[in-house]
C-alpha cells in the first residue's frame, strides 16, 4: 500500500513539473510568440501599389514573420469575408489596403478584435483606434506642399499663373490631401492661381494623357501641371510632348518616384516628383502588425505619431540634383 502511495505520489509530482513547464511554453507562445498576418490588397496593376505589396511580403520574410498575400480586386465583400474569417485561421494581424475607406468600420467590426494595419487608403481619423485599428503611410499633405513649393520657386515666385491638376482616384485620401494642400499654400501665400483644368485620371497614365487632349482644344493657357502621381505625370509628358509644348517651361510635377517618373527627370521630361518610400512603408506597416501582435504600442514603432493610430513614413523632394540616389 506504502509503495503504491509513493508511486502515485511521484507520478502526481511528475505531472506538476510538466504542467508548470507547459505552462510556462504557454505564457511564452501568448506574450511574444509567434505572429501570423494577413495581408489584403485590391490589386497590383497600379505601380505603386505593386512596389508596395511586393516591399510587404518580403519584409515580412526577412522579419521572419509569417504573413499571407490575398488579391482581392475592390470587392467589400470578399474583403470582409476573408477578414471575419481571420482569427478562426489563427491570424494574429491584418494589412490591409481597404477597397473603400468608408466601410472601415465595418472592417473592424468583422476582424472579431484583431489589429487591422491599413495602408494606401486611409480611412477616418474618427474611425481609427490606439493600437488597434491604424494607419501606415505617408501625409499626404506634405507631398502636393512640396510640389507648390517647387512649381512656385520654378516660375519665379509669380503674384497669379494658371494650373493644371490630374487629380488620382476621387475621394481617396491621397488625391484629397495632395490636391488640398497644393491649393492651400498658394492661398496662403496671396498667390492668385487660375486652375484651368482640374479632373480625375484615376493614377493612369492613358487617361490623363486623353483627357489633356481633350483640354488642349479650349486653346487655355496654363504654366504647370500638377499631377497626384507619377503615372497620371508621365501621360502628361506624352500629351504635352505631342501638343508641342516645352516641357522645360511648363514644369510637370508627379508623386511616388517611381523607376519611370524617375527615368523622365533624368530624360529631361518630368521636372520633380515626391519620393513615396514603399520600402519604408512596407517596413513599418510589417513592424506595426508585429508589434500589435505581441501587445505591444504603436509608440514602438519608428515615425509613430504620438497618438498611437498613425505611423507616419516621410516624403522626400525629388529632382534632377538627386534622382539618381533613388531606388525603389
Amino acid at each position: 500500500m506504502k509503495s503504491l502511495k509513493k508511486f502515485l505520489s511521484i507520478i502526481l509530482m511528475s505531472c506538476l513539473i510538466i504542467g508548470m513547464f507547459s505552462g510556462c511554453e504557454n505564457s511564452s507562445s501568448g506574450s511574444g510568440g509567434s505572429t501570423k498576418v494577413l495581408f489584403l490588397m485590391t490589386d497590383t496593376k497600379d505601380t505603386f501599389r505593386g512596389l508596395l505589396s511586393k516591399a510587404i511580403v518580403k519584409s515580412a520574410k526577412d522579419d521572419g514573420i509569417d504573413l499571407k498575400m490575398v488579391e482581392t480586386g475592390e470587392s467589400i465583400e470578399e474583403q470582409l469575408k476573408l477578414v471575419k474569417n481571420a482569427k478562426a485561421e489563427g491570424y494574429t494581424a491584418i494589412i490591409m489596403r481597404i477597397a473603400d475607406p468608408d466601410v472601415a468600420l465595418q472592417m473592424q467590426v468583422a476582424s472579431n478584435d484583431i489589429p487591422i494595419i491599413y495602408v494606401n487608403a486611409q480611412p477616418s481619423d474618427t474611425i481609427l483606434e490606439p493600437n488597434k485599428y491604424v494607419y501606415v503611410g505617408s501625409a499626404e499633405e506634405q507631398a502636393g506642399l512640396y510640389q507648390a513649393e517647387y512649381a512656385w520657386e520654378k516660375l519665379g515666385k509669380p503674384n497669379s499663373f494658371n494650373a493644371v491638376i490630374l487629380e488620382g482616384e476621387k475621394g481617396h485620401s491621397a488625391t484629397i490631401g495632395r490636391t488640398t494642400a497644393i491649393k492651400n499654400y498658394f492661398k496662403d501665400n496671396g498667390v492668385d492661381v487660375n486652375y484651368v483644368f482640374v479632373d480625375f485620371c484615376d493614377w493612369d497614365s492613358d487617361e490623363t494623357e486623353e483627357k489633356l487632349g481633350i483640354f488642349f482644344n479650349t486653346k487655355q493657357k496654363y504654366d504647370v501641371v500638377f499631377c497626384n502621381n507619377d503615372s497620371m505625370a508621365l501621360g502628361a509628358v506624352k500629351a504635352l510632348k505631342k501638343h508641342g509644348d516645352s516641357l522645360e517651361k511648363v514644369p510637370v510635377l508627379g508623386v511616388d518616384a517611381t523607376a519611370d517618373g524617375c527615368q523622365s527627370i533624368k530624360n529631361g521630361e518630368m521636372q520633380f516628383t515626391v519620393l513615396q518610400d514603399a520600402n519604408g512603408q512596407a517596413k513599418y506597416a510589417v513592424e506595426t502588425s508585429k508589434a500589435l501582435s505581441l501587445g505591444k504600442k504603436v509608440s514602438s514603432v519608428k515615425y509613430a505619431d504620438k497618438g498611437d493610430k498613425y505611423v507616419w513614413v516621410p516624403f522626400k523632394k525629388i529632382d534632377s540634383s538627386n534622382v539618381s540616389s533613388v531606388s525603389q
